[in-house]
């Protein structure tokens, strides 16, 4: 496995569970939006070993009830089966976080049970995603199979969608709303850029994720991840181009029914 971060505690990744979050490295798509940018290239760095995470999670056992392997998209990874049956055998849950785009990986996993919780990315509608993902030569084939599966019940799930202003427009949800039909969860996430005149670099104000879990590591910030916090003085510009609003939702409902 190559993990290139560590969130050690997170209440919001692992939906009812107190869990560590893991960063794989390597992504199949690049979408432009993406806000772990710097987990990509096949070529990134890793920041620790598969041992030292194991010895982590070992000691937090007791503590955590889950882990979230993210990346990058962790299905690239020839060792992820046998991370997650290590993970799996701490008594903790798993929660996979997935573009799709390998679904003979994930149709694996929970044909083997070793997932407790699926989060597929839809990037957004059929006649977009290659554009919107940043893949040339997309087989939208992969995408379809990963999302019939998961509306088989082969294990619990949620479909979620980051929503950019100038990426996705109505048709890209009137396409989405048929094509995962009979899903229980689907979520729009906001797409936020904020910019301060305090800062040069965003980063300065995020969170330190991955955190520094082991003492004599150097590891990398995330930026983007969250917002940067600004100071209280300065000029600050904020901007929302979320379209998850009511139109948005109106027009899902039509689709859906």
């Amino acid at each position: 496995m190559k993990l290139c971060g560590l969130q050690k505690t997170t209440l919001l990744d692992f939906p009812g569970k107190v869990a560590a979050t893991i960063f794989t490295g390597g992504c199949s798509f690049a979408c432009p939006f993406c806000h772990n940018s710097e987990l990509l290239g096949r070529d990134t760095e890793a920041l620790c070993s598969q041992e030292e995470v194991m010895t982590f999670l070992e000691k937090r056992k007791n503590i955590l009830e889950g882990v979230c392997i993210t990346g990058g998209e962790p299905t690239l990874q020839p060792d992820l089966e046998d991370f997650i049956r290590f993970v799996r055998s701490l008594g903790l849950a798993v929660k996979l976080d997935t573009n799709g785009y390998q679904p003979n990986v994930l149709i694996n996993l929970c044909e083997k049970g070793l997932l407790d919780y699926v989060a597929m990315d839809i990037k957004a509608g059929k006649s977009h995603y290659a554009h919107v993902s940043g893949r040339t030569g997309l087989n939208l084939e992969r995408i379809d199979q990963s999302i019939r599966f998961l509306l088989n019940g082969s294990a619990p799930f949620e479909f979620r969608t980051t929503v950019v202003k100038g990426l996705h427009d109505k048709s890209d949800f009137e396409e989405i709303g048929p094509w995962i039909q009979g899903c229980g969860q689907y979520f729009l996430q906001s797409y936020t850029i904020w910019r301060c005149s305090l800062i040069r670099s965003p980063a300065r104000y995020c969170p330190p994720i991955p955190a520094k879990a082991f003492p004599g590591k150097k590891w990398r910030n995330l930026p983007g991840l969250y917002p940067p916090m600004p100071e209280s003085s300065g000029s600050v510009e904020s901007t929302d181009p979320c379209m998850a609003c009511q139109s948005v939702f109106s027009i899902l409902t039509s689709a859906y029914q």
